[in-house]
C-alpha cells in the first residue's frame, strides 16, 4: 500500500506545502497505445510558458517555479531534494535539466540515515495554477534501475484539504525497470496510492523513453481528462471511473516536476545504474481550456 509523499523539509519559499505533500504513486492499470491524435491546444490562450532559456548553470525561472528540499519519508525514495541549481540548472541550450547524483556534498540526513543520493524537485505552487485546459512538456527521461522521473499536478487547495482529497494528476511518470513504458494517473479520495486509477502507454517500437524526447500532456475539460504520448491519445478518465468516489479535479491545480531515486515502485538503484543520470525538460506549457 503506497503512503502519502512527505518532505521532512519545508518547501522552499512556500507556506502552502510545508512539511506533507502527496505522493508521487504508481499506476496500477494499463492499457496499450492509441492511434488517436489528441485535439491539440489549437488556438487558445497561452497561460503558462516557460522554454528554459537562459545561461548554463542558471536556476530555473525563481518567477515560476520554486524548488523543495528534503527526502522522502513513506515511499522510501533514497534521494535528497537539494535548493538552488545544484540538482536543477538550465544548461544553455533552452533546456532545463535535473541532475540526481551518487552523492552528498552537504552531509544530508534521510529517512534511512546520510542520504546517498540528490536531485531535485520544482512546483508552481503559489505562482501558478491552472483549471482546465491544455497541459504539456517535452521531456527527455532518464534510464536505469531505480529512476523516477515524473510530470504531475496537485490541487492547490492541499493545505486546507489535505492529499488525497486536494487531488492529484500524474501527466507522466516512468520507473527505471520500465524503459518503453510511462503511466498517466489520478488519485483521489477513495482512490489513491495503488488505488490510482490510469493506465500505461507504451512505444509502439519497443524504443526506451530515454533514447530521445516525447511530449506528455493531458487535456482537461470539466468532468474529463484524457493523456496523450506525442500526440497518441491513450486514455480518457471521467467521474464514471473512480467508483462513486468524488471526482476533485475541477479546480485549480499546480505544477510539478521531479526525478526521484528508489522507492517502493521502481526499487532501488542496483550496480547497473549508472549516475550522474537526468531528466532534460525542453518546454512546459499551458493552454487555457474553452
Amino acid at each position: 500500500m503506497r503512503l502519502p509523499w512527505r518532505l521532512r523539509t519545508a518547501v522552499c519559499g512556500a507556506t502552502l506545502l510545508c512539511c506533507t505533500t502527496a505522493a508521487l504513486l504508481p499506476t496500477t492499470a494499463s492499457a496499450g497505445a492509441a492511434d488517436t491524435a489528441h485535439p491539440g491546444s489549437g488556438t487558445q490562450a497561452v497561460v503558462f510558458s516557460d522554454d528554459f532559456d537562459g545561461p548554463a548553470g542558471s536556476p530555473a525561472d525563481s518567477g515560476k517555479w520554486q524548488t523543495e528540499t528534503g527526502d522522502n519519508v513513506d515511499n522510501h525514495e533514497r534521494q535528497y531534494y537539494t535548493p538552488g541549481a545544484d540538482n536543477a540548472a538550465l544548461d544553455g541550450n533552452g533546456n532545463l535539466v535535473i541532475t540526481a547524483r551518487k552523492e552528498n556534498p552537504g552531509d544530508y540526513q534521510c529517512w534511512y540515515g546520510t542520504c546517498e543520493y540528490t536531485s531535485a524537485r520544482l512546483n508552481t505552487a503559489g505562482k501558478f495554477t491552472q483549471t482546465h485546459g491544455h497541459v504539456e512538456a517535452r521531456v527527455k527521461v532518464p534510464r536505469g534501475q531505480g529512476m523516477w522521473p515524473a510530470f504531475w499536478m496537485l490541487g492547490d487547495d492541499i493545505g486546507s484539504a489535505g492529499w488525497p482529497a486536494c487531488g492529484e494528476i500524474d501527466v507522466m511518470e516512468n520507473v527505471g525497470f520500465e524503459p518503453n513504458t510511462v503511466h498517466g494517473t489520478v488519485h483521489g479520495p477513495g482512490y489513491s496510492g495503488s488505488g490510482g486509477i490510469g493506465a500505461a502507454y507504451s512505444t509502439p517500437d519497443g524504443a526506451a523513453f530515454a533514447d530521445d524526447f516525447h511530449v506528455f500532456a493531458i487535456d482537461w475539460s470539466p468532468g474529463a481528462i484524457s493523456w496523450s504520448v506525442d500526440g497518441n491519445v491513450y486514455q480518457t478518465r471521467t467521474p464514471a471511473d473512480v467508483g462513486g468516489n468524488p471526482w476533485v479535479f475541477d479546480k485549480p491545480f499546480f505544477l510539478i516536476l521531479n526525478l526521484a531515486v528508489g522507492g517502493y515502485w521502481p526499487g532501488d538503484p542496483d550496480g547497473s545504474t549508472n549516475f550522474p543520470q537526468q531528466m532534460t525538460v525542453d518546454y512546459v506549457h499551458v493552454t487555457a481550456g474553452d
